[in-house]
């Protein structure tokens, strides 16, 4: 994904990556205060962020899914009522231009402009009558952005544990993992 690519999924990858390091942050904190070993914490962690990763990037990918169908449903409705209800369709402009403080001639005008290609007509419509805008953003790539920066900022509180595990550190091992996710909310 390029860097503007990333930054169209910015709003995704910071939810992703807050509740990943928070979920994970709860899962470590409750082990250590139930006295778990340092491999049940790490087991749990990462059942934890796969897990969890996976229903938050589903559930993100479903949400989007909708509103894309949705925004798809009355984008189709609206092309409907143009070729079958032309008349109240063209009220329905004048009535939104007037709102807007439009009279006379340029309004007839306005109403003209619009209602001579249908694409714009119907653009019109969703923005001004029914207040929906079409989202370009990719539900998978939603999905996938959410996914990831939960796994990528979700295993900062265990990254200490993980250390632990493979060398022996001797260090209290909850302070770090709880400075170290302050440092993973502060990536964010």
């Amino acid at each position: 994904m390029s860097s503007r690519g990333m930054e169209t999924y910015l709003g995704e990858f910071v939810y992703g990556g807050i509740d990943g390091c928070v979920t994970t942050f709860a899962v470590v904190a409750g082990a250590v205060g139930a006295g778990l070993d340092s491999i049940i914490i790490i087991i749990l962690g990462f059942a934890n962020l796969l897990a969890d990763g996976f229903a938050m990037s589903i559930g993100a990918y479903l949400s989007a899914k909708s509103e894309s169908d949705n925004f798809k449903k009355y984008k189709e409705k609206e092309y409907w009522e143009i070729e079958n209800m032309r008349e109240s369709e063209v009220e329905e402009v004048r009535e939104i231009f007037t709102a807007k403080g439009f009279k006379d001639e340029l309004l007839e005008k306005i109403i003209d402009v619009i209602t001579s290609d249908k694409d714009r007509w119907v653009d019109v419509m969703m923005k001004e009558e029914l207040g929906m805008l079409e989202n370009d953003k990719s539900p998978w790539r939603i999905g996938l952005a959410t996914y990831t920066s939960f796994i990528l900022i979700g295993v900062v509180p265990l990254m200490i544990y993980v250390i632990d595990y493979i060398k022996d550190l001797q260090i209290n091992l909850f302070v770090y993992s709880s400075v170290l996710t302050a440092l993973g909310f502060i990536l964010i």
